[in-house]
């Protein structure tokens, strides 16, 4: 089946799944950045030298979260390509 010969549904529910991996990705990426940014607060505050450790297992566990996230944005794009 060619994208010339869906209907307009077809077309809009493509877009809409499109959107929905996109903001999948974006929710990640969110993740990603509050991760990094509460690891460095907690590692740099004098107040929380207790729990300094949590900071260390953000800060290294954030990469992680965005590479799941990109690998699984690209996954679902590329079976969105393969089946329209």
């Amino acid at each position: 089946m060619e994208k010339s010969d869906l209907s307009l549904t077809d077309k809009l529910a493509i877009d809409r799944t499109n959107l929905a991996n996109e903001r999948t990705f974006l929710a990640y990426f969110r993740t990603f950045i509050v991760f990094i940014s509460s690891g460095f607060a907690i590692i740099e505050l004098d107040i929380l030298t207790d729990i300094r450790w949590v900071g260390f297992i953000l800060i290294s566990i954030a990469p992680l979260l965005f590479l799941i996230g990109l690998l699984r944005f690209f996954y679902v794009k590329k079976g969105i390509k393969k089946y329209y």
